[in-house]
């Protein structure tokens, strides 16, 4: 791949240029191009989905055996393993996370095909308790074509979460990822082909989610949507998906709370809090921006973690002892500043950070450092919103019962951490809050195995799990009538 080059994209296993406007992903460490594509058009979406659904149909994917196609997912992780570092230093350069991040994604990428191989060679069928003269079965079967919209935080491990389960379900996908960050949805789909995926059933289609995003949305062939990514957005597509009783799957934003008990042990809780907060430079939707410390603990805690958080290391990607790269964008680090300036106008004291680096890389990329704000009550609006950038508000809590209501006390409920010695207090606090994800004494830590979505804002659904595949499959009852003599209602009486 050179510089000059237009990069082709998928369209019903068609590589050619797209019909939309020309424009760059940009390496966010540096703001230069790393590589230049063709937006696709509504044409192309039409074509894409047209095509996926004459694959679904024809190619025999939704009638191979179980254990045919996790063949086939299998193959695929082989080759994501086998290409491990050229994916991941093109998504460090596609998204500006530091290379030791983009490795993980890589590898967990390669997981969910391995794991959804899996779960789709051993997903049982169902004989359901008889209530009658017949014997009754429940069975799943592959949707259609279906559509994955994806973020651009963590492009390849949520294209994974969301290509794995609908292709071993036996569906055809449509991948729209995020418009400035497109490359390795490309490189999946190129994989997939490699590994012996039936022409037709992946589509990679760049471009504004508002556009293509919504096209996908109200295509009537479109039989299910899986969106990563803002809540206004998830919003939108709800609506749409309502107008034609369609499925979705949403897994939106969050303002999630960490909170720190009086019997915590420091090290752990300081070490979890800024991972939960500052890496990925806090642009995850899960990250613990919202930190409640009991009182008597606060002040030594505090003077510890913002020791911690200057101390952590900020720097290119490239460098395998960064732990904090860029912002994803110019624009993306204006609207963290404008928070970090909401938090002060309403009151809020800075700890830490609130001012761009200077000098060297750090003035061409999009950085920005670790910020602690203080002196904020839970209502106010800096505590409220998702900032989507490396901020933390840290607040004390006198009692259990306040810290309830407050960390519960949003629009949001994705994720939550607790730090205490007491398993059981932290258990039964952990049954207390409202979220989907409570992490006790460790935090974003993610199994492919474990089911994750939100509540209220932060979404429907839930992605991952073994039976996360039957969110691309729909349900069907089969009756086998057992009785010997006809259905008396109609009054025939059988023949000797």
């Amino acid at each position: 791949m050179t510089l000059e080059q237009t990069l082709p994209i998928c369209i019903a296993g068609t590589w050619r240029l797209g019909g939309g406007e020309r424009y760059a992903s940009h390496y966010p460490a540096t703001g230069e191009p790393v590589a230049w594509l063709n937006a696709a058009s509504l044409d192309d979406v039409e074509e894409a989905v047209q095509g996926a659904h004459q694959a679904f149909l024809h190619s025999g994917w939704a009638q191979r055996k179980p254990h045919e196609r996790a063949a086939v997912l299998y193959r695929i992780a082989e080759l994501i393993r086998e290409r491990g570092e050229e994916l991941a230093q093109l998504q460090r350069q596609d998204n500006g996370k530091p290379i030791s991040e983009t490795r993980a994604l890589v590898a967990s990428a390669a997981g969910t095909f391995q794991f959804f191989a899996s779960a789709c060679e051993t997903l049982e069928e169902t004989i359901t308790p008889s209530r009658g003269d017949f014997v009754s079965m429940s069975v799943h079967e592959p949707m259609g074509v279906v559509a994955a919209i994806t973020p651009w935080n963590s492009p390849i491990a949520s294209e994974a979460q969301k290509v794995a389960p609908a292709l071993a379900a036996g569906n055809a996908v449509v991948i729209k990822p995020a418009e400035i960050t497109p490359l390795l949805a490309l490189q999946l789909a190129q994989i997939c082909e490699a590994a012996g995926l039936p022409k037709g059933l992946i589509s990679v289609l760049p471009g504004k989610g508002s556009v293509l995003g919504d096209a996908l949305t109200q295509h009537p062939l479109i039989k299910r949507v899986s969106f990563t990514g803002g809540t206004r957005t998830g919003k939108h597509i709800a609506h749409i998906a309502a107008d034609k009783m369609m499925p979705v799957s949403l897994e939106l934003g969050g303002k999630s709370p960490t909170i720190v008990l009086e019997d915590a042990d420091l090290d752990h809780a300081v070490a979890g809090v800024l991972y939960g907060i500052f890496s990925s430079s806090g642009e995850a939707c899960i990250a613990g921006s919202r930190l409640f410390v009991a009182r008597p603990l606060y002040a030594e805690f505090m003077q510890r973690l913002v020791a911690g958080a200057a101390r952590l290391r900020r720097g290119a990607p490239a460098d395998e002892s960064t732990q904090m790269g860029p912002l994803i964008s110019a624009a993306h680090r204006a609207s963290v500043e404008r928070y970090v300036a909401l938090g002060l106008a309403e009151g809020g004291r800075l700890l830490l950070g609130g001012q761009r680096p200077a000098g060297g890389i750090f003035d061409q990329g999009y950085f920005y450092p670790p910020t602690i704000l203080e002196g904020l009550n839970n209502s106010q609006q800096t505590c409220q919103e998702e900032i989507f950038g490396p901020v933390l508000v840290a607040m004390p809590f006198d009692s259990e019962e306040q810290l309830i209501e407050q960390a519960n006390d949003s629009l949001y409920a994705l994720a939550a951490g607790i730090w205490s010695r007491d398993y059981k207090r932290a258990w039964a606090l952990g049954r207390k809050i409202q979220a989907g994800t409570v992490w006790i004494n460790t935090y974003k830590q993610f199994s492919i195995s474990t089911p994750f979505g939100g509540w209220r804002d932060s979404g429907l659904g839930r992605e991952k799990g073994r039976l996360g595949i039957l969110q691309y499959m729909e349900q069907k009852s089969l009756y086998w009538g057992m009785n010997e003599q006809p259905l008396a209602w109609a009054g025939v009486e059988a023949r000797a």
